[in-house]
């Protein structure tokens, strides 16, 4: 039995929200799933991810595979890297305090770019909003023509 990690559809019509699933992968997208692992919000800048990290670990060293998007969102809270680490104490290159202190210090700083990220993003979007374009006043080619008419008269 094949088992994926994917994201289940819910939500209103272009209105997304998804569950994270481990499933079965002959099962539909929105149908039976083993289970839930986290939840994917993508209309929140910047997208909301809850995961539990342990679970996924979890099915991933029992073999389930993650589609691309998983994938990609795992990755981007680290439960590949943690995989990875472990499996360098399983080997025994390091030890498990090495990697976790490794995994921590990555968390870190990984969790202040988000920040940072957000930050600047907030701050786009306030200057986008406070922007306010100053409309020229265009001249007409008779008030341009009187203007001279009046200089021509001063002289």
């Amino acid at each position: 039995m094949a088992v994926k990690m994917r994201l289940q559809r819910h939500g209103s019509k272009k209105r997304p929200f998804y569950f994270i699933v481990v499933a079965d992968a002959r099962a539909p997208r929105d149908g039976k799933f083993i289970q839930k692992v986290g939840t994917y919000n993508p209309l929140t800048v910047p997208a909301t991810i809850q995961l539990d990290r342990q679970k996924a670990l979890e099915w991933l060293n029992k073999g389930a595979q993650p589609t691309d998007t998983v994938r990609r969102i795992l990755s981007f809270k680290g439960v590949l890297y943690l995989k990875h680490l472990l499996r360098g104490v399983k080997l025994g290159l390091f030890d498990e305090t090495a990697a976790m202190t490794k995994f921590q210090t990555w968390h870190s700083e990984h969790e202040a770019n988000i920040t940072r990220r957000s930050d600047e993003h907030r701050k786009t979007q306030r200057a986008k909003k406070a922007y306010v374009p100053v409309v020229k006043k265009v001249e007409t080619k008779q008030a341009a023509s009187e203007g001279s008419a009046e200089e021509a008269a001063e002289a």
